[in-house]
């Protein structure tokens, strides 16, 4: 979690010095349900997320460097500088979403195939409470329910969908409750065991039973997105209780050390090495190449077909 959070404020720092351009939406606050949710997986499963991915990339073994590189349009980035602070990519990882609640079907897909080649592997799809009410998310719910595929949906309730309170665009703002006939149940996003405990009981139950939604309450402490200073729509006053009483990594750290597991000597080493190694791989990603011309028509197929012509039929990329 200090490696996500170190990541995600120095992603703002090269934002503000221009070294990163457009969209970027950061963790800070919500790293519990990433991390949680990575302990509990098992090799064979897979993972769809909103455009809100960076510390999902990271917790699949993506190095800082890479998404450094990504956020700063370099060819050494997660997706080759092409896809920016909304389409990180790793193995098992199958990308920030940047249509809202459009990993919702990609998910579901995921869990098809896990069952139809039966892989034993069980897909998660993690949106957010903006998203909640998109219709594309109970057509895909309503298949998956069909079929009892394997998959838990996970809504990241950080209370603002944008600027939108959960009241504001929402008759039922208990969304684990939305799934009609698929069961869900509601996990404070801000602890880390609890988030763990919630994973592992809902991986089990997919495998034997098909789809479970989990709604994960968690916060933002940053705005919706860097050009959002997120006090427009809430109060100073909630945000400073949410970074002082709730905050997932001094909750955990409290945790370990009042069960004598580490002391606070050992939290800060922790910390402080982390912070280290991830302000070397900024710096390194700092002097990481551009992409070439040729990069350009690359990776639109699989397997490509046919040239990618230019702006010309004749004119080839």
């Amino acid at each position: 979690m200090h490696y996500i959070r170190r990541m995600e404020n120095k992603a703002a720092e090269l934002y503000r010095e221009r070294l990163i351009n457009g969209f970027l939406h950061l963790y800070i606050g919500q790293e519990a349900v990433a991390v949680g949710m990575r302990m509990s997986l098992a090799d064979q499963d897979t993972v769809a997320a909103s455009y809100r991915c960076h510390a999902l990339a990271v917790v699949f073994d993506v190095p800082s460097r890479a998404v450094f590189a990504e956020l700063m349009g370099r060819k050494t980035g997660a997706a080759k500088g092409k896809g920016g602070s909304m389409h990180m990519y790793a193995p098992r990882f199958y990308g920030g979403e940047g249509i809202v609640g459009g990993q919702v079907p990609i998910g579901t897909g995921m869990a098809l195939a896990h069952k139809y080649n039966g892989t034993g592997g069980v897909a998660f799809t993690l949106y957010g409470d903006g998203a909640a009410s998109q219709g594309q998310i109970y057509e895909a719910w309503n298949m998956a329910k069909l079929w009892n595929l394997p998959a838990v949906y996970i809504c990241e309730n950080n209370k603002y969908g944008m600027g939108t309170a959960v009241h504001r665009h929402s008759a039922n703002t208990r969304l684990y409750t939305r799934g009609d006939l698929i069961p869900g149940i509601r996990v404070d996003g801000m602890k880390l065991m609890d988030v763990r405990e919630a994973i592992r009981f809902s991986r089990e139950y997919a495998l034997r039973n098909g789809p479970i939604v989990l709604e994960m309450m968690t916060y933002r402490f940053f705005g919706h997105s860097i050009s959002d200073p997120g006090h427009s729509y809430r109060t100073r006053e909630e945000i400073k209780i949410m970074q002082t009483e709730q905050d997932p990594i001094m909750l955990f750290t409290k945790l370990v050390v009042e069960k004598g597991l580490m002391t606070e000597k050992d939290t800060e080493d922790i910390r402080a090495s982390v912070y280290k190694e991830v302000d070397e791989q900024a710096e390194q990603a700092k002097g990481d190449a551009w992409p070439e011309m040729s990069e350009l028509a690359t990776d639109v197929y699989a397997k490509p077909l046919e040239k990618v012509r230019g702006k010309s039929p004749w004119e080839l990329l």
